[in-house]
């Protein structure tokens, strides 16, 4: 069965129109003119009716419904022109709202052309190339500059600068070496890499994006889903006013007219372009939202906490400093990273790291305990250790001479984070630990009141002194220090009584906290599967100023959907007015109709060129 596509339809409709009107001459005879505009009435007009009536089988009466009846009853009262123009206009309408909307899902587009077509493996026979597809954990693959990497995996030879713009949006290229992670759809600019895979096809990172961004551009915003419910009952009520005008004036056509321009076509589709251009627009920038809800929330929100590491610090911590009271430093190093060999904290890589210079070998721990909110209790050579705040040595019983409860304030005045080193008796040492602030969130606070965030604050698991140092670095609000998950939960439930409130976090550790907010935004979400399952709005790389990034853009998407809905209404308005004066009549009205619908989604294509200011 021969397939006519949109474009084709409305090609051989309008031929049709220009026949019949060829035809209109005075030795022609008028029948034959008339032909040629029914048919291409019944051409343009059969995919209308057809999806009138599938609507219909849904007991949903849809705009195709109001212009099925409309071109009906020009063709029973011998309006053919008026039948011909209103089926073609809808058509041509359609067809060119097809296009701009492909268009507006242009960033998806671009993601899935990022996706690599071959990987060069090496198997028994040496080099050859294969499918991503056919790519199995464990392989090495091999890049060379300027072909895109094919898998997520860890480097197991060579070093190269990586363009990782499509997953983080960095414009950047990221040296890469030796036993770091690198992923699917990035590219080697300079150098060269063989790669162990570890994660592959719909596994990788970029695979993962590209679903959330789908899965985002079908989640309906509020104001959309009101759109559509408002549509369900708006369609009807017109049928009834304009048998209403038909019964009161006996003037059929205003009644066609009526129902033709009456269509709300442009206020249906002023929601979904909007929130389908803004969310591809922020993938493209390296800022994943889940949905045009999460888009209203985001434009809402008013109060914003953060994680301290990870989050506003670089996530980095290392040893600035060694205090010995009853022990050398050398001795006081050794024995705090023999304690911490089977800990995966971050303060305790950072001993670890300080402890690489050591010659002599750790101590491997007989025992190990890890005490939520305190620290670790430890057996070393069968004697027991506690490496912790003093939270922990309170608890344990081991008091804190005035002289090293001057240094600790000392050294958590400065913004350092304090490891309190003891045996069951007495205090050892202490291990200073800082993790550098990111440069991006020292101006951070201002950028976001200037976007209308009333209230920042800190929740972190560190001391209160430190707390305080870096809460005044950045300029915060407010800080709550020395807090375990669930009180992070019990603290954003408070801010949430007072408003809408976001948690940012860097998507790990902070999964509870995220879930509990109004809105969850995970920092340096790349790799990260808690990130990207447990956030409504995942920045893939660790800058700060993807946050601002992504509420300008929110606010702007919202500001665009405003903008379409209210110059919808005032099209329909005008239309309205002018078929009661009779100055607007059937073909005339589609084609407004049509306009309008075409201008809502050029509108909404502006944000894909958004950029923050």
């Amino acid at each position: 069965m021969l397939r006519i596509t949109k474009g084709q339809r409305v090609m051989i409709a309008g031929i049709l129109i220009a026949i019949s009107f060829a035809l209109k001459q005075p030795n022609f005879n008028p029948t034959v003119s008339d032909v040629f505009m029914i048919a291409a009435a019944v051409i343009a007009g059969y995919p209308i009716v057809l999806n009138a009536i599938r609507a219909l089988k849904f007991r949903y009466l849809g705009i195709e419904a109001l212009v099925t009846l409309a071109v009906t009853g020009a063709i029973i009262i011998g309006e053919y022109w008026e039948a011909a123009a209103v089926t073609f206009l809808f058509m041509f309408g359609s067809y060119l709202e097809a296009k701009t909307l492909e268009k507006t899902r242009s960033s998806l587009k671009a993601l899935l052309d990022l996706a690599p077509e071959t990987a060069k493996v090496l198997r028994d026979n040496g080099e050859i190339e294969v499918s991503p597809e056919e790519v199995t954990r464990g392989e090495i693959v091999i890049v060379r500059p300027g072909e895109k990497i094919p898998v997520d995996g860890t480097i197991s030879e060579g070093s190269a600068y990586v363009n990782q713009a499509s997953i983080t949006g960095e414009s950047l290229p990221i040296a890469k070496n030796i036993g770091d992670v690198v992923y699917l759809g990035t590219i080697i600019e300079s150098g060269y890499l063989k790669i162990t895979a570890e994660q592959i096809s719909e596994d990788t990172t970029f695979a993962r994006i590209l679903h959330l961004v789908e899965e985002a551009q079908d989640k309906k915003a509020k104001t959309q889903k009101f759109m559509e419910v408002f549509a369900k009952y708006y369609t009807p009520g017109i049928m009834i006013l304009a048998t209403v005008i038909f019964l009161v004036t006996k003037d059929i056509e205003l009644a066609l007219t009526l129902l033709v321009i009456a269509c709300p076509g442009a206020l249906v589709i002023s929601t979904p372009v909007s929130i389908v251009a803004g969310i591809g627009n922020g993938a493209k920038h390296g800022v994943i939202i889940k949905g045009g809800e999460v888009i209203e929330k985001l434009a809402a929100i008013k109060s914003l906490a953060f994680d301290k590491t990870g989050t506003l610090t670089v996530g980095r911590p290392t040893v600035t400093k060694l205090k010995g009271f009853a022990i050398t430093e050398e001795e006081l190093l050794y024995l705090a990273a023999s304690a911490e060999s089977y800990s995966e904290h971050p303060l305790a890589k950072a001993i670890l790291e300080a402890g690489k210079g050591l010659e002599e070998p750790l101590i491997t721990p007989q025992d190990s305990q890890f005490i939520i909110g305190q620290g670790l209790q430890v057996k070393l050579n069968d004697n027991i250790y506690y490496l912790g705040n003093r939270k922990l040595m309170t608890e344990n019983k081991i008091a804190i001479p005035t002289e090293v409860a001057d240094y600790l304030n000392l050294e958590e005045t400065a913004g350092q984070t304090t490891v309190i080193v003891a045996d069951a008796l007495n205090i050892l040492g202490v291990v200073s630990i800082a993790d550098e602030i990111r440069g991006d969130a020292l101006n951070l606070v201002q950028k976001l009141k200037r976007l209308g965030i009333k209230k920042t604050v800190m929740l972190t698991g560190d001391n209160k002194l430190v707390a305080s140092s870096i809460a005044k670095k950045v300029g915060l609000d407010d800080y709550f220090a020395e807090l375990l998950p669930q009180d992070k939960v019990a603290i954003l439930k408070k801010l949430q009584t007072e408003d809408k409130t976001a948690m940012v976090g860097d998507g790990v550790n902070d999964a509870p906290a995220l879930a509990t907010a109004d809105l969850g935004v995970a920092l340096g979400g790349i790799g990260s599967h808690v990130a990207m399952e447990t956030a409504d709005v995942v920045l893939m790389s660790a800058e700060l100023k993807k946050l601002t990034y992504a509420i300008n853009l929110s606010q702007a998407t919202i500001k665009n959907m405003k903008q379409n809905i209210y110059f919808a209404i005032l099209v329909v308005g005008v239309l309205l007015v002018g078929v009661i004066t009779k100055t607007v009549v059937l073909s005339s009205g589609m084609l407004i109709h049509e306009l309008s619908v075409i201008l809502v989604i050029l509108n909404a294509i502006r944000l894909l060129r958004f950029n923050e200011k």
